[in-house]
């Protein structure tokens, strides 16, 4: 009886996913910039955040240059 319902909810599952790939709209280009930049900026502060919390001066390093190519990245968008 449980293999019953699990094919039903891997079915439900499937048309789903049908059904959401069916009714998204892909986004303008302006829009996929916009919110690259967004992305961006959130890595930009949650690496900042980690680098002020960092002890070792490996890890320091590691997000220090994170940060300059993130930076590099979002400057050439706009």
């Amino acid at each position: 009886m449980a293999r019953g319902f699990e094919s039903k909810d891997v079915e439900y599952q499937q048309a789903e996913r049908e059904r959401l790939r069916n009714t998204q709209q892909t986004p303008a280009p302006e829009g996929t910039a916009e919110s690259r930049r967004q992305t961006l900026r959130l890595s930009l502060a949650r690496l900042r955040g980690e680098r002020e919390a960092a002890r070792a001066a490996a890890h320091r390093t590691m997000l220090d240059e994170a940060i300059a190519t993130i930076e590099a990245e979002l400057a050439s968008l706009t």
